[in-house]
């Protein structure tokens, strides 16, 4: 269990400068299998695969309510049995700690 499942999300509201690369890297290692998206706006995405549909929503239902929990909100796309996560913070366009916080817990889901 990575120490980030621990740790709550704090509220970004913008002002903060996102992470750099080498922090990145650093908290990668701390989740399962979270690829890194460099792009102009850095991200981290994670598909998981289900049974079906139904698996995919249940699944999605309960990051959910992990996101609620925690304040802080992922883009989620279903494609039946597949789930993609995306993860970034708005506020400040790139990676902040919250964004591993919630991927963390979204592995011990799994």
């Amino acid at each position: 269990m990575s120490e980030l499942t621990q740790k709550e999300c704090v509220p970004c509201e913008g002002g903060v400068p996102p992470l750099e690369s080498d922090e990145v890297e650093r908290l990668l290692t701390e989740v399962n299998d979270w690829e890194y998206i460099k792009e102009s706006v850095p991200k981290i995405k994670k598909s998981f695969k289900f049974k079906d549909f139904n698996g995919s929503v249940d699944f999605v239902n309960q990051v959910a309510e992990i996101a609620e929990a925690e304040g802080h909100h992922p883009n989620i796309d279903i494609n039946y049995n597949r789930v993609k996560i995306v993860l970034y913070t708005h506020a400040i366009d790139g990676l902040h700690e919250n964004d591993f916080i919630l991927a963390a817990k979204i592995d011990e889901l799994v």
